[in-house]
C-alpha cells in the first residue's frame, strides 16, 4: 500500500506540479509564494493518499486544495496589515518627558517588587516570562487556584502603588 501511496504522489508531481505552480503565480502574482503553495498542496495530497482518502481527479483537488491555500494566505496578511496599523512603531528618538516617566515607572514597580512576598515575586516574574497558571503553581507549591488569587492580588498590589505615585491614569 505504501509503495502505491508514493507512486500515485510521484505521478501526481510529475504531471500537476508545473501547471499547479503556474496558476497558483497568476493567483498571488509571486512565483516563490506559489511555489511555497504547490508544495504545501503536495504535501497534503501525499497525506490524504497515506490516509486511504486518494482523491478522484488529482489534478483538480491539487488546484482547488492551492487555491484555497492561496485565499487563507491573503486573508492572513490582510489580518496582519489591519493589525499592523494598531501596533505602536518605534519613533526615531524618545522625548525626555517619556524617559523621565518610563524611569519613575520601572523604580515603581521595582519598590513594590521589593514589598512583596518572596512566592508573590517569583509568581510574577514566571508569568512576566509566560509561564502557565500550572507551572507556576508547581513551582512555589499551591494549587492552581491558589496561584491565580496570588497572582491576582500581587498584580492588585502593583497596580495601586503605580495608581498612588500617580504615574498611571486611574
Amino acid at each position: 500500500m505504501q509503495a502505491f501511496a508514493e507512486q500515485l504522489v510521484e505521478a501526481a508531481y510529475v504531471e500537476h506540479r508545473a501547471p499547479l505552480v503556474r496558476h497558483l503565480t497568476i493567483v498571488t502574482r509571486d512565483s516563490e509564494v506559489a511555489q511555497d503553495l504547490a508544495h504545501d498542496a503536495f504535501l497534503r495530497l501525499a497525506r490524504a493518499v497515506e490516509e486511504g482518502q486518494a482523491p478522484d481527479d488529482a489534478g483538480a483537488w491539487l488546484h482547488r486544495v492551492g487555491v484555497n491555500l492561496a485565499m487563507s494566505r491573503g486573508r492572513h496578511l490582510q489580518v496582519i496589515n489591519r493589525r499592523s496599523q494598531s501596533l505602536t512603531q518605534p519613533s526615531a528618538a524618545p522625548n525626555p518627558e517619556s524617559i523621565l516617566v518610563e524611569g519613575e515607572l520601572t523604580e515603581a514597580v521595582a519598590a513594590c517588587l521589593t514589598e512583596l512576598s518572596g512566592s508573590e515575586r517569583h509568581a510574577l516574574v514566571l508569568a512576566a516570562y509566560g509561564y502557565g497558571g500550572t507551572e507556576i503553581a508547581a513551582s512555589i507549591g499551591r494549587t492552581p487556584g491558589a496561584t491565580r488569587t496570588l497572582l491576582c492580588r500581587a498584580r492588585g498590589k502593583i497596580r495601586e502603588r503605580i495608581l498612588t505615585a500617580g504615574l498611571a491614569p486611574a
